[in-house]
């Protein structure tokens, strides 16, 4: 295993740890927690989701270097192409619907009612579908298999 392949396979764990982490465990018990609004909940999110979202783009060059400097196989790339795609697609389309969401639930009188949008929606599925792609990324690099 060479460095650059050890640095994808670090990179790649980090970054499927930090979205489990902060989207299935933090995102939903922050709104749980005693004494948090709706407004402050999702000032919070905005700064973590932009913070992870940074991250989430330098690991995947990172990984993407790795992959390069390794002259990994095409499952290894099809695999990390797939989670890219979905960070990508979150980034451009479905991150400004919810912010432009957001905005509206902040401006809007406290206690208004107000439903989950469909993009929050996407994004979920959109997590979902990087962290399994992730998950294969990781063994294939790991495992050596691919």
């Amino acid at each position: 295993m060479n460095v650059s392949w050890s640095v994808a396979v670090a990179a790649v764990f980090l970054w499927l740890g930090m979205v489990l982490a902060i989207s299935f465990l933090e995102a939903p018990l922050k709104f749980r927690a005693p004494g948090v609004t709706l407004a402050l909940g999702l000032g919070i999110g905005r700064l973590v989701f932009r913070a992870l979202n940074t991250c989430e783009v330098v690991l995947a060059l990172v990984v993407a270097a790795g992959l390069y400097g390794s002259q990994a196989s095409t499952a290894r790339w099809t695999a990390f192409a797939v989670a890219a795609v979905a960070l990508a697609v979150q980034l451009l389309a479905v991150r400004p619907a919810l912010s432009r969401r957001s905005d509206a639930v902040l401006a809007s009188a406290p206690g208004e009612g107000h439903q989950r949008s469909s993009a929050h929606l996407y994004y979920v599925a959109l997590e979902a579908i990087k962290v399994v792609a992730l998950v294969v990324t990781g063994l294939l690099l790991f495992g050596g298999v691919g």
